[in-house]
């Protein structure tokens, strides 16, 4: 069983998400251990790039904010090489095809596997094109999770089916952000996917609520939020984390256990 699956083996999961270099990869680092100490089962490192084309107006701003502070790939990854031991979670990268494409697959995950990263999301890459990068990344311990938005129906067993560590079902159709409500017929599409695999269910886009952790944790094998994170960095700066932290357990404390869930 992978590093990824194990941690869905007898819990729900909690992702969270934050963007490197935002306000600057200093407080990247101090943010991750505030993410972990606050109960994340899971975290996804959002690498900054100029055209994030998934994302909403919060994580863009990060994003520019994260090149403004010079980061860069490698310095991500020389962060969570000197990070080895303080980490205890799954860590997870979220980029676009065109860096990994540009850095060279090979060499963008070997150095991934030396950071202790055991995924990837690429929310540009497109399924028929997926192997290529999967056979590289798995030759290097990188699970490469497929993402499923509600467009996605007709195709939705053909992405189970070749899935891997866990699949990110997208809640709703546009970019990531803060939703008041999220009105996809969530059970509808996990139930279509545990039809093919026994791949964890995790739901992100828009969640910010305990309330909504509470509702997709009872149907769903996990949650992820990044928008609610992100705002709460760019609120508070340098100052954000024991916000982080606070935040992070509240939102945790609401998932649902196994026992009252309606989860098959």
């Amino acid at each position: 069983m992978s590093k990824i699956k194990a941690v869905f083996n007898k819990k729900k999961v909690f992702i969270s998400f934050i963007t490197a270099g935002d306000p600057s990869l200093e407080k990247t680092k101090e943010y991750l251990l505030k993410l972990q100490e606050g109960g994340s089962d899971i975290i996804e490192i959002g690498i900054p790039f100029s055209d994030p084309v998934a994302e909403g107006a919060v994580i863009q701003e990060a994003s520019i904010r994260g090149l403004a502070s010079g980061t860069t790939t490698d310095k991500i990854f020389a962060m969570l090489e000197g990070m080895k031991g303080q980490l205890h979670v799954p860590i997870l990268l979220m980029t676009y095809l065109n860096p990994v494409f540009h850095y060279g697959y090979e060499a963008f995950f070997e150095k991934a596997r030396k950071a202790g990263i055991c995924g990837i999301i690429i929310p540009d890459l497109p399924f028929e094109e997926k192997k290529e990068v999967q056979g590289v990344a798995n030759s290097f311990a990188v699970e490469v999770i497929s993402m499923i938005a509600p467009t996605s129906k007709e195709r939705i067993h053909k992405i189970a089916k070749d899935s891997q560590g866990f699949i990110y079902l997208v809640s709703s159709l546009g970019v990531t952000g803060v939703r008041s409500e999220i009105k996809t017929d969530i059970n509808s599409m996990i139930t279509q996917i545990k039809e093919v695999t026994d791949t964890p269910v995790a739901v992100g886009f828009g969640i910010s609520t305990p309330k909504q952790v509470t509702e997709i944790g009872k149907v769903s094998d996990g949650v992820i939020v990044g928008s609610a994170i992100v705002k709460i960095i760019a609120d508070k700066g340098e100052n954000a984390g024991e916000n982080i932290t606070e935040y992070i357990r509240r939102m945790k404390e609401s998932l649902p256990d196994l026992t009252n869930s309606l989860n098959r």
